[in-house]
Parts: C-alpha cells; structure tokens; sequence
C-alpha cells in the first residue's frame, strides 16, 4: 500500500479511506513527513512560513459545561470563577494594540449568568475603538450556549454577533468530534454535529473560521480519522475554513490526569503530517509550539505544517493544565529562520502578508 499512496500524493490525488487510516496506524514516520512535506511544497513553494502577532483573551472562566478534559474552567458559583468587564477586555486589546497586534483570539466559558448584551456590547465596544482588530471570537461550543441561553437560532447569534463587529470564529471546542470518545470527555457541550452546524452557517454567511483537531484522550485511530473526515466533507462542502490546528491534550491538574497516557512529540508529529495528507483541502496548517514547544514545532514545519500560529500575548487555558510554553516575535523569527524559512508576517484570514 505504501507505493501506491506516495504515487498518490505526488500527483495529487485523495486517498482513499482505507489508505488514509493506513496512514495514521502504519505509516512511517519519515515517510510520513515527506509526503506531508511535499503537500505543503505544492501548496506553498515559496518556502516561507506565516505568524500572526495576536492575544488571546479569556472573557470569563465560569462554565457548566463540565468538560473532563479542562484545568482551566470552574463551574457556576464554584470559588475562583471571573468574568473581565468591557474594560478589562478593552486594557488587554489596547495593550496588544501597543505591541503591534492585529488580532485577538477571544473565547470562554458556557457562563449563564452573563446577559446577551454583555456579548454584544464587548463586540461594538472592540470593533468601534479599535476598528483595525480583527475580532477571532466564540467557538461553536459557545455559540451553541449562546442559542441556548438566549433562545434564538444559531443563525440568529451568529447574525448578530457579525452585525455588532465580529469577523472570523475560531476552532475551538473541536476537540475530538467523533464517539464515544466525545461524550466520555464533554458530554456537557456541543455535540460534533452541533460543532459542525454552526462552521456551515457561519461559513454559509460569509465568516471564515479554523479547525482544530485535539488527540491524547484515549481516542481510537478511526476516530482521528473520522474526525478529519468530518472536517474534510465540511471543507469540500463551503471552503469555509483558512487553517486547520492539531495539537494535543494537556491532562495536568484535570480529572483526567493519571488515568490516561499523554501523547507526546511522536503522536504530535505524525499527527501533523498525517492531518496535512488527509484534510488536503485547507491551505494552511498551523504548528502547536504552545503544547509541544518551538524546538517540535520547528520540526512540524517539516511534516506538513507552514504557519506557526502566533505570538499568543496572553493564554490561560493551556497553560492552566500545566504547559507554560511562551515566545516574542523576535525569537519565533529566529526559529523559523533556523528551521531554514522565511518568516513573513499576517493577518488572521492571511491577507496582507508581508516580510518582516
């Protein structure tokens, strides 16, 4: 099988089901490099990678969700939950601002108690004193909250949210879309059709969005790859998503920690490379140094990834479960330029590339 799938691959041809599982349990590890490699070439021969300066901002820790996976959430009315007012949101964009962001990445709990004007407001209140932030905010997870809360259609919050401001949803929430290993570890949120749902309609009026794959949860190989198969059929179906993003589960200080086996570099690294040959239809994959460190992300620049994501000013719900990962721009260019690339700066929907 392994001939018949690299001649596939360099002519560009889909694998099938069969070989895209092969993919992901038998395959070498250096082949698979290669052949993700060479993807990456065919897509983007002008050997350069992408990075973006941006902040991540976590606008409330409160949750009733109760995902068995998060360090980072507490549930409503339990010690330690917070909610940043407008503000607070407002310092932090300000701030980024002042170092030369252009975005900011913006999600957090399933909070019932907050009104939906605090949403709304928080968006026309970002959009309308720094009209140059591109405003990457609420997953599906919590958009799915939102129509709950609120009683309105998923169309309906997302209609509304791109009227006060927003302009792109990020990938979050994915985490593994497929079951049983979905309902083990979040039974509490949205379900991997729901997740889907509402990248259609978002990419069906207009918002482009990312996808994001998490392994180390105890999942079967068949459901990594029904999960990208999932993502996949969406992307044939809209174009919707810029960037797909693996990285992998970190178990500190959750409920899940010491019940299962981490994944580490290898996993995250054929994970890379196999994700790049089976979801062969989004432009760009972006490297996971926040969970796996520059020195594995450089590496992941040769096993299919070609943007290294971004500079993540501020990040609280990795780092919440024990990886404290962290850069500037000037040593993520180094790392880049060490890996034999050329670092180029973008925007969040990767328009404007320019060298730096």
């Amino acid at each position: 099988m392994r001939n018949e799938i690299e001649e596939k691959i360099y002519s560009g041809e889909r694998l099938s089901d069969e070989e895209s599982l092969w993919c992901i349990v038998d395959a070498d590890l250096w082949d698979l490099g290669r052949w993700a490699h060479q993807i990456r070439n065919r897509l983007h021969p002008e050997h350069r990678v992408t990075y973006q300066v941006d902040r991540n901002i976590n606008y409330t820790n409160v949750c009733n969700a109760g995902c068995k996976f998060c360090a980072f959430a507490r549930a409503p009315r339990q010690k330690g939950g917070w909610t940043l007012t407008i503000q607070e949101i407002l310092k932090k964009v300000q701030q980024t601002v002042d170092r030369g962001g252009t975005g900011i990445l913006m999600q957090g709990g399933h909070n019932p108690y907050l009104p939906l004007e605090y949403y709304t407001d928080l968006v026309s209140a970002i959009k309308e004193n720094f009209p140059e932030i591109h405003i990457h905010a609420f997953s599906p997870s919590e958009i799915v909250a939102f129509s709950e809360f609120f009683e309105m259609t998923i169309e309906e919050v997302i209609k509304l949210f791109i009227d006060h401001g927003l302009d792109s949803i990020p990938g979050g929430g994915a985490e593994i879309l497929t079951e049983p290993t979905r309902a083990r570890i979040a039974r509490g949120k949205a379900d991997g059709e729901q997740w889907l749902n509402v990248m259609r309609i978002a990419h069906n009026l207009g918002l482009r969005t990312t996808a994001t794959m998490v392994i180390g949860f105890g999942e079967s190989n068949e459901e990594r790859f029904g999960h990208l198969k999932l993502l996949r059929d969406l992307q044939d179906e809209t174009g919707g998503f810029t960037a797909f993003i693996p990285w992998t589960f970190q178990p500190g200080n959750t409920v899940l920690e010491g019940k299962i086996k981490p994944a580490g570099a290898y996993e995250y690294l054929r994970a890379q490379a196999y994700s790049r040959i089976i979801l062969d239809n989004v432009e760009h994959h972006q490297t996971s140094w926040l969970t796996q460190s520059l020195k594995i992300a450089s590496m992941a620049l040769y096993f299919g990834a070609d943007d290294f994501s971004s500079i993540m000013m501020e990040e609280n719900v990795v780092s919440a479960a024990g990886s404290h990962y962290c850069t500037d721009e000037d040593e993520m260019m180094q790392v880049i330029r060490t890996a034999g690339f050329e670092p180029m700066k973008r925007l969040t929907l990767y328009q404007n590339i320019y060298h730096v």
